[in-house]
């Protein structure tokens, strides 16, 4: 799978973090009537090192403001499927009935939970879900920071999860 964006080495030696461009920006109605705006986003973390580690986001329900957008409020929503390199060139990056899980999780927290194997790799689809469209160019990724884990969307910062190695 070849990362849309650069691909910086996380702080933890030999655990790469690549980050992919936005697929989508299409429109999304809620049961209520309610428009928002969305985008697909995928996420591959590497394990080259020798020991497995358990890899935990955790997404929170409430909406979140997107400061350099005034007015602009967004949610992060984890869909359990997996990315592979064969969905990479699709529309959504593949990610099957997106309609069907924003209907059942648009108030609820979103997380995953996987244990990456020494050599091995996992990619994971990120949803982001606004109010209206932001001002400017939408850019999201992951990043390591010692063993905690930061998601970003433009100027905003979340702390979100966090790596632990097994030895």
């Amino acid at each position: 799978m070849t990362p849309n964006r650069s691909t910086p080495r996380s702080d933890v030696k030999d655990v790469i973090i690549q980050n992919s461009f936005p697929k989508g920006g299409l429109r999304y109605t809620d049961h209520n009537g309610k428009v928002f705006v969305y985008a697909v986003f995928w996420t591959r973390i590497i394990n080259e090192t020798d020991n497995p580690f358990t890899l935990t986001i955790d997404f929170p329900a409430d909406s979140l403001e997107l400061a350099s957008s005034a007015g602009r409020y967004f949610k992060l929503f984890l869909p359990s499927d997996t990315m592979t390199i064969e969905k990479e060139h699709l529309f959504n990056y593949g990610l099957p009935v997106l309609e069907s899980f924003l209907d059942k999780g648009l108030q609820k927290a979103s997380s995953v939970k996987r244990t990456i194997n020494p050599k091995e790799s996992s990619a994971f689809y990120v949803v982001t879900l606004f109010n209206k469209g932001v001002d400017g160019t939408l850019r999201t990724g992951l990043s390591l920071k010692g063993q905690n884990l930061f998601y970003r969307i433009n100027d905003k910062e979340i702390h979100c999860g966090k790596i632990n190695f097994k030895q």
